[in-house]
């Protein structure tokens, strides 16, 4: 029997969902990106949930679409819009859920890994914790709302160098600029995490959900982020440059861009 690739575990009014690819750092294949989004959407449904705790399994939150398969897979660029949309469709749960999402972060969040847990209402990470836009590094936008995370939290100036050289922020950095609420040994990232998930979820359900929703209006506009992210990644998708940086990934080199 194959192993389960999410993970719901209840405890009273919190729900954690794990990602459970740990030999992959939790990479998104489609069987994963599908299960996300379907249960993310339910539980954002489910009344007797107060908050939701977002984790990976193993030492890592999520690095990001799983290059490796979709490789593997000769039909991968098919219908890559509509693959597109099913990433969307977690950012949409994720945002669109009138419980506050917690996303505890061990290891790496990388590409629409990080952008996920970015996407979350707050972050715990562990000291070993990273954070990178690694998309420019194969010659790719974010397309996980990255664009419009980042400079809300860090300002654009910011914003724009992680995502222009595709460089890591490591946990500690990530808390002195704001990306992050907490950042504690790894061995207290789950025991941190649900403690604040159950101080959430015993509060006024109607109050959080209000507070979540006037936020989010305040400072996101997700839809238009998410549709300029999907029309800037379809033409990279198509382009040489994505084609050279995919191959100089595998092949361990440093990619050479044109621009086409």
């Amino acid at each position: 029997m194959s192993e389960e690739v999410l993970l719901v575990a209840r405890e009273g009014r919190v729900a954690t969902v794990t990602m459970n690819r740990a030999a992959s750092k939790n990479a998104l294949n489609p069987a994963l990106v599908d299960a996300l989004g379907a249960t993310m959407t339910k539980l954002g449904a489910d009344e007797g949930v107060g908050a939701i705790v977002l984790t990976g399994a193993g030492e890592a939150f999520c690095s990001g679409a799983d290059l490796k398969a979709a490789l593997a897979d000769p039909s991968a660029m098919g219908d890559i819009e509509a693959r597109l949309e099913r990433f969307h469709d977690i950012i949409r749960a994720v945002v669109g859920a009138p419980q506050p999402v917690l996303a505890a972060v061990d290891g790496p969040a990388v590409g629409f890994g990080c952008d996920l847990a970015l996407a979350c209402d707050l972050r715990i990470a562990t000291s070993r914790a990273y954070f990178q836009e690694k998309f420019v590094r194969i010659g790719l936008v974010p397309d996980g709302g990255g664009s419009l995370w980042l400079p809300q939290m860090i300002g654009v100036g910011r914003a724009l160098e992680l995502m222009l050289t595709g460089d890591p922020i490591e946990g500690r950095r990530a808390s002195e600029l704001g990306l992050v609420n907490h950042v504690v040994a790894p061995e207290a990232l789950l025991p941190t995490t649900l403690e604040l998930a159950r101080k959430i979820a015993s509060g006024p359900p109607l109050a959080n959900a209000g507070i979540k929703r006037a936020v989010r209006a305040s400072v996101c506009v997700v839809a238009t982020a998410l549709a300029h992210e999907k029309t800037e990644q379809l033409k990279c998708l198509h382009s040489q440059d994505f084609l050279e940086g995919t191959l100089a990934w595998m092949q361990k080199r440093e990619p050479q861009f044109s621009g086409k």
